[in-house]
């Protein structure tokens, strides 16, 4: 489909750096949702999100990506417009949920205005983590033993919509991503006692749940990654190759080596 691109931006580079790749795109950022953009064309309420479809509309907008982390909002019923009084009951229907049967849901309204939904991947080339060793030292038979063990682990919560992360170490897992997220996890991990790591650094293990649309949500690592994995005293990062974004690609794989950790791309068999 041709026409215009809107970038729907919340927190983080990747926002910043779909910019920089489609300097012609209609940026557009939400009330009380942090993001990084400089410059902001358009802010919208998603109490509002029917005056924010009539405006990309008019603008010839006819492709959009969501890029970028946000929260889930807390919304005023009194400043509701038409199309979200309607949409409401699927929309709390979808927030008892996890975060994966919400953005299907966000996903299908969209499309349903007669948008076409990009996922950032089809928009910048390389972010996705390919197959293969891209940075760091080379991971232990341990290392790929844990590693196997992480997406096997992952294969099986992924059902539930838990998740996209976890720690193994030894065999052991020393910490499963949840809602805080994946710094709380490793914070976590690196407050673990020495004893329950069987002498191993251990692996962080990133994955796409099965079935999910690439399009909204794909996991993602960068320098920051790097800095709590490190901290962590983990020996390296796993993750499923093309289901993977690297962000700041460049300056991830240098802090990789920087830090001694290996970062590893591969494909999961137990992952759709």
């Amino acid at each position: 489909m041709s026409g215009r691109l809107a970038i729907l931006a919340g927190d983080g580079a990747l926002p910043v750096e779909l910019v920089a790749a489609h300097p012609d795109a209609l940026r557009v950022t939400f009330e009380g949702v942090a993001h990084q953009l400089t410059e902001t064309v358009e802010t919208h309420r998603f109490e509002r999100l029917g005056e924010m479809f009539e405006a990309l509309k008019a603008q010839g907008v006819t492709r959009i990506v969501m890029a970028g982390s946000m929260s889930r909002p807390p919304l005023d019923p009194a400043a509701m417009d038409p199309l979200m009084i309607s949409l409401a009951p699927r929309l709390m229907a979808a927030m008892q949920g996890g975060d994966d049967a919400l953005l299907r849901l966000v996903i299908a309204i969209i499309e349903e205005q007669g948008f076409a939904v990009l996922g950032a991947h089809e928009l910048l080339t390389g972010l996705t983590v390919e197959a293969g060793q891209l940075a760091g030292p080379m991971p232990s038979d341990q290392d790929l033993s844990d590693a196997a063990r992480g997406a096997a682990l992952l294969a099986a919560l992924s059902p539930h919509d838990v998740g996209q992360g976890c720690v193994v170490a030894g065999g052991l897992v020393l910490g499963v991503e949840t809602l805080q997220g994946t710094e709380f996890m490793l914070d976590t991990v690196a407050r673990t006692a020495p004893h329950l790591r069987r002498g191993q650094k251990g692996v962080f293990v990133k994955a796409a749940k099965a079935g999910q649309d690439l399009r909204v949500d794909m996991p993602a690592i960068g320098p920051d990654t790097v800095a709590q994995a490190k901290a962590a005293g983990l020996a390296g990062v796993v993750v499923q190759a093309d289901h993977v974004m690297v962000l700041d690609r460049a300056n991830t794989l240098a802090a990789f080596d920087e830090a001694g950790l290996f970062l590893l791309g591969q494909v999961f068999e137990a992952q759709s």
